[in-house]
């Protein structure tokens, strides 16, 4: 048998520990008052829970399909592997850091919520109160899983594997579980600014489009990229099956935000629709008038960038001005890719130009065209109107403060993060390891045209896929 090092050794006795560690915590807790339950509400948000879980395999096609052949399997499993990782991290510290008592603003007390304590018999959540805590937290938890998976598409095809999985673990301690605290528990500070994040343009688009932007200017560019060789996609129909999965698992995403089967959800859900279907076009028919023809990418990228767009101001704006976000957000994401395709930065799917610019275009156009006609949460009195600025209110603002400083703080702490890994366990694969593919040399494995190769020690050997 071979014999392996500590950094081989490390990961399963972290796991190990932490398994250990969970038996020492109650595993019965009676329920809350359960009539303050909604069973109405209770079955939708279960449904919307496992939709926004649908859209993880969904990101592993929409990406598998869209990079090198040879690098297909370890870009999915990069995406998929989070749903492991976060969900461990989530039940030891992750829930508490997000939603447990807050200490000044900044971070929820891990302690509050360790290993799950009191979620099961905890009191509603504020924005929730017809639907178990544990119920809010499971939702919650499918937005942590997929949010450091969207960074996968700016690393790919030169990023180790074990470098990648210390990353999901640093975004989420350092990146995710703070600002998801800032925004969405009432006591975080950017909540009492008054910025409005309906369902994670800035909790999880913004934070994951600048940190990859950072990571693909640490690992630097691939030889590829640097040659100038043309690298087609490895499966467009992949693509397409990813589309599908992201905007059919955003309606949960979306409406599911609502915690209620009320007409708010209704609307977040139409928005979705709209905004994805506008935004879909929108690149489309850009990309005729520029001289391209309408391929199948330009269209499923559009669309993905609808539903980025459309995501914070999903519960706050109306039907008509979502399309308008979609249309807006996806022309402004298609010249940031075009510029970004005349620098040296290597992002490999254009991660920061639709994540993270849709997601800020998003929070910009909910400071526009928020009202108070469709959420009574955005602000107007007497006095006061923090509606957006079509309806001549002061949102806008506070909207373009709040992406300043989540931007800002997700770019730096992501470069950080980046730059810590590259000190402890090197980030790059090697220049044989990139040329042969990662999907071999990270994992023995390598799907072409139906067959599975599967490498045992050091020889390759087919397996037909039925």
């Amino acid at each position: 048998m071979k014999q392996v090092g500590i950094k081989a050794v490390f990961p399963f006795l972290a796991l190990t520990c932490l398994a250990v560690a969970s038996l020492f915590f109650p595993t019965a807790e009676a329920f809350a008052d359960t009539s303050k339950y909604v069973t109405g509400d209770i079955a939708w948000v279960i449904v919307a829970t496992a939709l926004v879980f649908i859209m993880t395999p969904g990101l592993a096609f929409f990406y598998g399909g869209m990079v090198n052949r040879k690098n297909v399997l370890s870009t999915m499993i990069k995406s998929m592997v989070a749903t492991g990782i976060v969900s461990v991290l989530w039940l030891a510290v992750g829930y508490g850091m997000s939603f447990g008592t807050s200490v000044n603003g900044i971070i929820g007390n891990p302690m509050s919520h360790l290993f799950y304590k009191n979620v099961v018999s905890g009191a509603p959540w504020v924005g929730g109160p017809t639907i178990p805590l544990t119920l809010f937290s499971l939702f919650q938890l499918m937005f942590a899983i997929i949010t450091p998976a969207l960074v996968v598409g700016a690393l790919a095809e030169r990023i180790k594997f074990t470098s990648y999985v210390w990353f999901i673990i640093l975004f989420c301690l350092f990146i995710y579980f703070p600002v998801c605290h800032w925004a969405w528990h009432p006591d975080g500070f950017l909540a009492k600014m008054g910025v409005l994040d309906f369902a994670g343009g800035t909790v999880v688009h913004i934070t994951a489009g600048c940190a990859a932007l950072a990571g693909a200017l640490v690992l630097k560019r691939r030889k590829s990229h640097i040659q100038h060789e043309e690298m087609h996609p490895a499966n467009v129909p992949y693509v397409l099956i990813g589309t599908g999965l992201l905007w059919f698992g955003w309606f949960g995403f979306n409406a599911g935000s609502a915690l209620a089967a009320n007409t708010l959800s209704i609307s977040a859900f139409a928005n979705t629709n709209m905004a994805a279907a506008a935004a879909g076009l929108s690149w489309m028919f850009f990309d005729v008038m520029r001289g391209k023809k309408p391929s199948v990418l330009g269209f499923c990228i559009g669309a993905v960038v609808g539903l980025v767009a459309i995501t914070p101001g999903s519960g706050f704006v109306g039907i008509s001005h979502s399309a308008f976000i979609g249309f807006f957000a996806a022309i402004v994401s298609n010249l940031a890719v075009s510029l970004r395709s005349k620098t040296n930065v290597d992002d490999t799917l254009d991660v920061f130009p639709c994540h993270g610019v849709g997601g800020m275009c998003g929070m910009l156009l909910t400071g526009v065209f928020a009202s108070h006609a469709v959420n009574s949460a955005v602000g107007l009195d007497g006095t006061v109107n923090h509606q957006g600025l079509f309806f001549g209110g002061d949102l806008f603002f506070t909207q373009l403060k709040g992406m300043v400083i989540v931007a800002g703080y997700s770019f730096i702490m992501g470069w950080l993060i980046f730059k810590f890994i590259d000190f402890i366990n090197p980030l790059r694969v090697s220049e044989d390891d990139e040329t042969a593919g990662l999907d071999e040399s990270q994992h023995g494995e390598a799907y072409v045209q139906g067959t599975l190769l599967v490498k045992n020690n050091g020889i390759m050997t087919e397996k037909t896929i039925s």
